[in-house]
C-alpha cells in the first residue's frame, strides 16, 4: 500500500532538523513506501574507493543519501 508523501519530485524543501538544518533543495527522487526523499546537495556522504588496475588512482566519490520526509517541510 502506497503512503502519500507531502512532497514530490520537484518541489523547493527546507530541512528541519540534523546536521543539515536550515540547507534548501529540490528533491530529485521520493520514495513512499519508505518515506524518504533524496535532495539535492542534502545528505551527502564520501565513498573512498581503492585503485583496481595498475596505474590507476584511487578517488573519493560523493554519494546522495535519501532522508526522512518527517524532516523536510515546504519552502514558500
Amino acid at each position: 500500500m502506497k503512503t502519500k508523501l507531502h512532497v514530490k519530485k520537484g518541489d523547493t524543501v527546507v530541512v528541519l532538523s540534523g546536521n543539515e538544518k536550515g540547507k534548501t533543495g529540490k528533491v530529485t527522487q521520493a520514495f513512499p513506501k519508505l518515506g524518504m526523499v533524496v535532495v539535492e546537495g542534502v545528505g551527502m556522504h564520501s565513498k573512498h574507493q581503492k585503485p583496481r588496475k595498475s596505474g590507476q588512482q584511487g578517488q573519493i566519490i560523493q554519494k546522495q543519501h535519501a532522508i526522512r520526509v518527517s524532516k523536510v517541510a515546504l519552502k514558500k
